[in-house]
């Protein structure tokens, strides 16, 4: 095991970070959270002390002593590889492929649509109005959520949650998604193995602890 503190790079209600405060929950893994805050000033994630953190000028960042990470999924599979147990991704090959083809449907075909450079670009050049730019989120939520409904209900390794009775990566990718997916008011009725697959992950102190309203850097109301 590699020695070092753990500081994650984070926003209140950015999924990529939900995915990641999950995954290190999940591990029992104590960590910093550095809020970087998307909006202000123009967003923080553009400033060139982050950017030398991440030329992308994404987060989540997250540092282990004095290695830099970026990416949530391969930040994940880090700490996998880091800490094994308890496993968030099986030891059958092809439990492990599926485990990652359901978390990739979320991070490289649903998120990438909705996230906030999207909602920028189209607000900037496009001229879309919020109501536009919020149909276009659960437009493709919804088409997303439409074909994971059926990778969940139609196959036999789903258990409690997304691969059997204990959580994966997936349900780390998974629940951040059903987060915006409420807050965008998709309508959830046609997706019943996902709510229930989330409400079982909301069960859990790993989860809760790592939602949004939960974060040091959320708004306190």
């Amino acid at each position: 095991m590699t020695a070092g503190p753990i500081r994650l790079y984070s926003f209140w209600r950015s999924s990529a970070a939900y995915r990641v405060r999950i995954a290190l929950n999940l591990k029992g893994l104590p960590y910093e959270t550095v809020p970087v805050h998307l909006l202000k000033d123009g967003g923080e994630q553009h400033s060139s002390e982050f950017a030398e953190l991440n030329p992308q000028e994404l987060i989540p960042v997250l540092m282990h002593g004095n290695r830099v990470l970026r990416q949530s999924m391969a930040i994940i599979e880090y700490l996998e590889d880091t800490w094994p147990e308890p496993a968030l991704i099986p030891t059958i090959v092809r439990d492990r492929q599926r485990v990652r083809a359901l978390a990739q449907a979320i991070a490289c075909e649903i998120h990438p649509l909705n996230n906030l450079r999207v909602q920028q670009y189209l607000e900037k050049t496009f001229k879309a109005s919020e109501a536009q730019r919020e149909e276009w989120t659960r437009h493709w939520i919804h088409a997303g959520f439409e074909s994971f409904e059926k990778l969940l209900a139609d196959n036999p390794s789903t258990g409690e949650f997304c691969e059997g009775d204990v959580p994966t990566m997936a349900d780390c990718l998974l629940v951040p998604q059903v987060y915006n997916a409420v807050r965008f008011k998709v309508d959830m009725a046609p997706f019943p193995t996902i709510r229930r697959v989330n409400e079982a992950c909301q069960a859990m102190e790993a989860f809760q602890a790592a939602k949004p309203e939960n974060q040091p850097d959320a708004p306190k109301s």
